[in-house]
């Protein structure tokens, strides 16, 4: 099992990166909070890896964090929740809200998450919180910070454009959402952008 790889970083897309290590250029799948701290191009880079492998299939996920990775192993473990899911979970929560947001079963939080639905979340509150409050207290984690006002659109682009929506289409829903109400908290701006995109 590949637990880590360092090199340098070739290529770099959201949801996925190159690293070249000895030699050998190998993809890992990424969530969008790995890859908005990754270095530029060509530049050494350190990914902890989950090398997930079926019959046919071989993949390798790439984490930043050593906690962003030990979600991402405990969420597979969730019936309903492969690797994919799980990166895109970890793309629209932080680890540390993710956390917060188990351990205080709040469902309001998790079902604005993409790609989590009622069913899932209840799933994910029976099998993690009690997980999710050991490893926070593990970690030692502070309470997760509300996102600035600034900082609301283009996270709402980003967790848009994971779920596979085009950048064009994404910008005009939050900017059509936010101009109505300029204050709307993250997760109320994204149910709305979504509730447009879907009438298009």
């Amino acid at each position: 099992m590949i637990a880590q790889i360092r090199g340098h970083l070739i290529q770099k897309d959201p949801g996925s990166v190159i690293v070249e290590a000895g030699g050998i250029g190998y993809q890992l799948f990424v969530s969008l909070t790995t890859f908005y701290g990754l270095p530029d191009l060509n530049q050494a880079v350190t990914l902890h890896t989950h090398t997930h492998v079926r019959e046919d299939l071989l993949q390798l996920f790439g984490f930043s964090t050593l906690l962003e990775k030990e979600l991402f192993q405990i969420l597979i473990g969730v019936s309903g929740i492969g690797p994919r899911l799980a990166l895109n979970i970890l793309s629209g929560i932080s680890p540390e809200d993710l956390l917060h947001s188990l351990d205080r079963r709040d469902m309001d939080r998790l079902l604005c998450v993409p790609g989590i639905g009622r069913k899932i979340a209840e799933r994910m509150f029976i099998d993690l919180q009690e997980k999710a409050r050991k490893i926070g207290s593990r970690w030692s984690l502070p309470s997760p910070e509300k996102p600035s006002l600034e900082g609301v659109a283009e996270d709402v682009i980003s967790a848009l454009l994971n779920l596979g929506y085009k950048r064009s289409q994404a910008e005009k829903a939050v900017e059509s959402v936010l101009q109505q109400n300029p204050h709307l908290p993250l997760e109320k701006a994204l149910k709305a952008s979504l509730k447009i995109l879907a009438t298009l």
